[in-house]
């Protein structure tokens, strides 16, 4: 298993070993040992998944309070681009994102901490798969707008199919302000 320093504290891109041959493939996709040798040390208490058809954007989201969430992600079909945002206030990188391709070949995964608003892009058809370190809240979740200035993140889409939510969600200044 490979770690990826991304320059972002407690952001890592995971590349597991992949053993393949004719038959098929096989790898780690979780380990909790080397991951915590990794510094990932939290425990996962819910996973979900979602399908996307092609040049789907999900995100910018995030859980706030007791609720926040680190997230495990993965896709297990298809190619996405992967985008986390620290919005950790004090950060030295607050404001700034990461950005990786995640997809079915190279079977990388993005550890993103709690502290982070994330998002993906669908470049392919995809099923995405994450492992959550707080369950669930609906109170406590939050997003930040995709497309939002301030941010600039180059998502390589300009019409990508986002839902009625997530078109209506703060931008980051918004978001800044709320933090006072």
């Amino acid at each position: 298993m490979e770690i990826v320093v991304t320059g972002i504290d407690g952001l890592v891109e995971i590349v597991p070993q992949v053993f393949g041959d004719h038959r098929g493939y096989f790898f780690e996709s979780y380990h909790k040992k080397k991951l915590v040798e990794a510094g990932i040390t939290e425990d996962f208490v819910q996973d979900n998944q979602s399908f996307s058809a092609a040049n789907v954007l999900r995100g910018l989201h995030f859980q706030e309070g007791e609720y926040a969430q680190g997230k495990l992600v993965r896709v297990i079909k298809g190619k996405v681009l992967d985008v986390a945002v620290d919005i950790r206030a004090g950060s030295a990188t607050f404001g700034q994102h990461y950005k990786c391709v995640l997809d079915e070949q190279k079977q990388n995964m993005l550890y993103v901490p709690p502290g982070f608003a994330h998002g993906f892009l669908t470049l392919t058809e995809s099923i995405f798969f994450y492992k959550c370190t707080a369950y669930y809240n609906k109170a406590s979740e939050n997003g930040i707008l995709w497309n939002d200035p301030t941010l600039n993140i180059d998502w390589g889409a300009d019409q990508p199919k986002i839902s009625e939510k997530d078109q209506q969600l703060p931008n980051f200044l918004e978001y800044k302000k709320s933090l006072k």
